[in-house]
């Protein structure tokens, strides 16, 4: 007899959080102002950039938005020693430590769009028809596996080869361009990315991106190419992981990947920000529209709460490079669901790949794995997580746990298939020994299921040898036991056990 599927229940806990964050949020619209501080309110309107007077020096924290587009720090609005700024819509109310004597009434300074922002690049061109902006992200990796075991048996019996590497490679190339058309509501992301690692395989140069159009702070709505927001770290930070490219294995193993479809996204007030996504897999690199099925089935959710700042760091980072003096914390839930064939699977090592596995590294697909003369063609995924975190002066604690459930096996003789539900977590933990030069980082995440338990401790540092993100050293150390997921373009294979060492030279503007 086939088992309930948890899961489904889960989109309804998610709407009532949605509720029961809103209600909260319009409860707290004006949030007491700390002794000492003021609130100062910067304005702009959508393809204006403007910059507010303000003493920043104890930080900046967002109380409410209220205009034409979300406030997203480092996108619409951030602040520099001088004041804080806001563009593209983004009008808010803002708690400083006190507002610069004789400006209180000034009007906001209006000023062009920057030359340089960072993780958009450098500014191509400007005019009243458009805008384009241009980005380079690329890194270097040396990369150890010298120090796993040369093979490893699933728990089916059937032993593997492990191929351990241990080589130098211009690992990523990631080219976008970004910025706007005919007028600054319609935006468009487009972008060429290879991965040097994968050579031979496909998808291994991409072009892809996705096209929106902003109607106001509540809604955006997007088309093409980009991340499910199935897990934190597909909301769209990257690259401001405290590894270079590389998730922890439960991350890797539980989440969606990169796919084509629609979505809406937005606020639903100041700190509670939304997205919700129909496409048509979960994982689209490397698969052409050949291979998909026709269910076009493949939803997911996210529901994000910034309970005490209104921000999480540039772009919701992990880590605390931006050294936060007031505390600030999050917390969000996910929820994907997709029916997912056989055909609409990406290469074992294809870009950015992500395939559904069980817990002892096996592809689900595979012909016989579950018995003589059994095929699975079609399967249910659903998966959910929920995440927390907080940062401080430097230091940050960030956690997210997974559920993952597989049902409805269709195929060749699959009656006897039970539901399979696995679960697992991550943690990390950071602090910056030096501020804006020197961060060190450790994680811990652990994979459960019935085909086996899977586990990843790692240790790292940062080094940010200009004093800013756009150039890192980075040095990383992983102890693997039974590693479930891998491919080329990340550090751990699938099987990995044992240690792996790598360090990493990057380079993001």
């Amino acid at each position: 007899m086939k088992r309930r599927r948890a899961g489904s229940t889960f989109p309804i806990l998610l709407l009532a959080g949605l509720s029961v964050l809103g209600s909260a949020e319009a409860i707290a619209a004006e949030p007491a102002v700390p002794p000492g501080a003021a609130t100062v309110v910067c304005a702009s309107r959508v393809g204006e950039r403007n910059h507010c007077a303000a003493d920043t020096s104890k930080g900046v924290i967002l109380a409410r938005s209220q205009g034409e587009a979300p406030c997203l720090l480092g996108k619409t609005w951030g602040y520099d020693d001088q004041g804080v700024w806001v563009s593209d819509g983004c009008s808010g109310v803002f708690v400083v430590r006190r507002e610069i004597p004789g400006e209180e009434k000034a009007a906001p300074t209006k000023q062009k769009s920057p030359e340089y922002v960072p993780n958009a690049g450098f500014l191509l061109y400007e005019g009243e028809n458009g805008q384009i902006y241009m980005r380079l992200f690329t890194y270097v990796r040396y990369l150890n596996q010298m120090g796993l075991d040369d093979s490893y048996t699933d728990s089916f019996g059937n032993p593997h080869s492990v191929q351990r590497r241990q080589d130098v490679q211009l690992n990523k190339f990631f080219l976008p361009f970004s910025g706007w058309f005919m007028t600054p509501k319609m935006r468009y992301y487009l972008y060429v990315w290879s991965t040097n690692a994968s050579q031979g395989d496909p998808a291994q140069v991409v072009g892809a991106g996705n096209v929106s159009y902003n109607f106001n702070r509540f809604v955006t709505l997007g088309g093409g190419i980009t991340s499910l927001p199935s897990v934190r770290s597909t909301e769209g930070q990257f690259p401001y992981w405290l590894g270079v490219d590389d998730r922890l294995i439960a991350d890797e193993f539980f989440r969606g990947s990169y796919t084509t479809g629609i979505w809406l996204k937005g606020e639903l007030s100041t700190k509670v920000k939304y997205m919700a996504m129909i496409a048509n897999n979960l994982s689209t690199l490397g698969v052409s529209a050949a291979q998909l099925d026709n269910t076009f089935d493949t939803t997911s959710y996210m529901l994000q709460w910034l309970p005490t700042t209104g921000e999480f760091g540039l772009y919701g980072t992990f880590g605390d490079y931006d050294y936060h003096e007031r505390v600030a914390t999050r917390l969000a839930a996910h929820y994907t669901k997709s029916t997912e064939d056989n055909q609409s699977q990406p290469g074992t090592n294809s870009i950015e790949n992500s395939q559904i596995r069980l817990t002892d590294g096996s592809v689900i697909f595979t012909p016989g794995l579950f018995a003589p003369g059994t095929t699975v063609d079609r399967v249910r995924y659903e998966m959910a997580s929920v995440d927390g975190g907080i940062k401080y002066k430097g230091f940050s604690l960030e956690a997210e746990y997974y559920w993952r459930w597989l049902s409805d096996f269709r195929g060749t003789n699959t009656g006897a298939i039970a539901d399979i539900d696995d679960n697992g977590f991550q943690v990390q933990a950071s602090a910056m020994i030096v501020p804006k030069v020197l961060q060190g980082y450790a994680g811990r995440s652990e994979i459960r299921g019935v085909f086996g338990n899977a586990s990843e401790t790692r240790a790292g540092v940062n080094w940010y040898v200009v004093k800013k993100r756009g150039l890192r050293f980075n040095t990383e150390w992983l102890h693997l036991i039974r590693c479930p997921v891998g491919y080329t373009a990340v550090p751990y294979p699938v099987g990995g056990n044992g240690d792996v060492y790598h360090v990493n030279f990057e380079m993001n503007f």
